[in-house]
């Protein structure tokens, strides 16, 4: 037995009914409301009862901590190199949810050694226990990094905007996607977010768009998850720090906001929601990771 089925095989048996719900939010171009929407849905979510933690997989901004108005004392590198445990590494934010800064361990994560793959893989399995919903933040485009957490997460969030590069972005991180040798689009849920729409009509267009070319072309039906109308609190609330969902909450972005968060909240309970866990996703990161590399 190699490496990775050891280690595939301690996650199974360690972390047998306690997959945590995970969902990667992404955009093909940055500037989006990506961000805004990750950490906008988690707090909402939290207040569904159900805890919920960000990991920041966009290790070249800290847009999350921004948002939030924390600063983390430590990352995932701390966990990989200073015997930090996972619950050290994680920073409380509003509504009680988690925070995960992953710095610059993302890049880091398919050097690592033996050892340190298994004291990640430990860590993260005590993560699926103490969270229901991980929902990761992933970078913007279509960089290798950014595909690979996007291919091995059972869900998507994909956020377009009616700009037009904002489209032919989307379709372009599709295309990419689709392309991954591993890629199946029967076990992925890929929910498109219409965000900064002027009307309800604008952003069903733009699904419908999307979702046209996707089947036609790349054989890959979405679903749609709503739209977030263009919405003047939402600056105000970067400028206060202040999440809109908390800041304003009867604000419309706030209201687009709640409506998908139980949206995806309503079949929780059902079969049909993949919870294949943080620490299976890393797993299969690394193991991409690596096979790009080589």
């Amino acid at each position: 037995m190699d490496q990775a089925s050891k280690l595939r095989q301690m996650v199974s048996s360690s972390n047998e009914m306690s997959n945590a719900r995970v969902i990667a939010v992404t955009s093909g171009k940055g500037g989006v409301g990506k961000t805004s929407l990750s950490v906008n849905l988690a707090i909402e979510i939290a207040k569904m009862g159900k805890k919920v933690v960000i990991f920041d997989a966009d290790f070249g901004l800290a847009n999350v901590e921004v948002m939030l108005g924390i600063r983390p004392q430590y990352n995932l590198l701390d966990l990989i190199h200073n015997d930090k445990t996972i619950e050290e590494i994680i920073t409380k934010g509003p509504n009680d949810i988690g925070f995960i800064s992953g710095g610059s361990g993302v890049s880091e994560l398919a050097t690592l050694d033996k050892e340190s793959i298994k004291v990640l893989v430990s860590e993260l399995v005590k993560l699926d226990r103490l969270y229901d919903v991980v929902i990761i933040d992933t970078g913007a485009g279509i960089t290798d990094s950014v595909m690979e957490f996007v291919m091995v997460s059972p869900e998507i969030l994909l956020v377009v905007t009616p700009e037009p590069t904002s489209i032919t972005d989307a379709y372009s991180l599709l295309k990419v996607l689709r392309r991954k040798e591993k890629f199946n689009p029967l076990y992925k849920t890929i929910n498109v977010v219409s965000n900064r729409v002027s009307s309800d009509a604008e952003g069903n267009d733009i699904y419908s768009k999307i979702n046209t070319v996707s089947s036609k072309f790349l054989n890959t039906k979405l679903q749609f998850l709503g739209n977030i109308p263009q919405d003047k609190n939402a600056s105000m609330a970067i400028i206060e720090q202040k999440p809109v969902i908390m800041a304003y909450p009867t604000s419309p972005m706030a209201k687009g906001i709640q409506s998908m968060a139980a949206k995806l909240m309503q079949n929780e309970d059902t079969d049909n929601t993949p919870k294949e866990g943080i620490a299976r996703v890393f797993l299969d990161f690394i193991k991409s990771r690596r096979k790009s590399k080589m």
